[in-house]
């Protein structure tokens, strides 16, 4: 008898709360509501995280690189689990939608910094900015443009990342645990250098300054060395 009377009761209390909850408003259908749980590791404007693991900027970012690298989570050619759990069934639409919110904020960057050494620094910058023929290994510039801000349609650029995630992103594609639309031009450069080597030009992008404008260099502005799948927007 105790059961029935604690069951009616709590039937009843649920029935007194239906009012209650029909008057609870649904949160607004738009992008921004959507795209919250993107904000929990890239931040409220996409700037990048750096907590226990390192989360990198989205904001200002060329809209088809963004959309591409979705795509690549999709397809799991990248690999992390909550990245490709989110997106798993999303459409092709929605990510473009995504990917061209992002590119569109205009977020601070976070300024230089590096604890490297002059001759570590030095060594980076002569590759960053100057490649190495010998290994044919082009410099930066040459795929991310001039001042490292990316190129349009679908070049990012590597100035205001953390450190931690340009080290990491090098190693995976190094060591074959990061891939994207063939041909993968960035594991082809990966190959030809050496662990040093990434460590050298990684502190030396995080130590150079942000420039004036930061935006992406436009469409047609470089001609990259090599053949990369995904540089144009299909």
């Amino acid at each position: 008898m105790k059961h029935r009377i604690g069951g009616a009761l709590a039937l009843a209390a649920c029935l007194a709360a239906l009012p209650v909850l029909a008057q609870v408003k649904p949160p607004p259908d738009t992008l921004e509501q959507r795209i919250k749980a993107c904000s929990i590791c890239h931040g409220d404007q996409g700037e990048g995280l750096l907590k226990n693991e390192y989360y990198p900027r989205l904001a200002g970012k060329p809209a088809a690189y963004l959309y591409n690298q979705l795509v690549n989570f999709r397809e799991k050619r990248r690999e992390s689990a909550i990245m490709n759990f989110m997106i798993a069934y999303l459409s092709d639409t929605y990510l473009l939608e995504i990917a061209d919110h992002y590119s569109k904020l205009n977020t601070p960057y976070p300024g230089p910094s590096t604890r490297a050494s002059a001759e570590t620094l030095a060594r980076g910058g002569k590759l960053a900015k100057e490649g190495d023929p010998a290994r044919n290994i082009p410099a930066c510039g040459e795929c991310h443009g001039q001042t490292l801000t990316g190129v349009e349609p679908a070049i990012p650029g590597l100035i205001g990342l953390y450190g931690e995630y340009i080290a990491a992103q090098m190693g995976a594609w190094k060591n074959d645990q990061r891939h994207a639309m063939a041909p993968d031009c960035m594991r082809e450069v990966a190959q030809r250098v050496s662990p040093a080597d990434i460590a050298a030009v990684t502190a030396w992008l995080i130590a150079q300054p942000i420039p004036a404008n930061p935006r992406p260099a436009p469409a047609g502005s470089i001609k990259p060395p090599f053949e990369c799948g995904g540089i144009t927007r299909k």
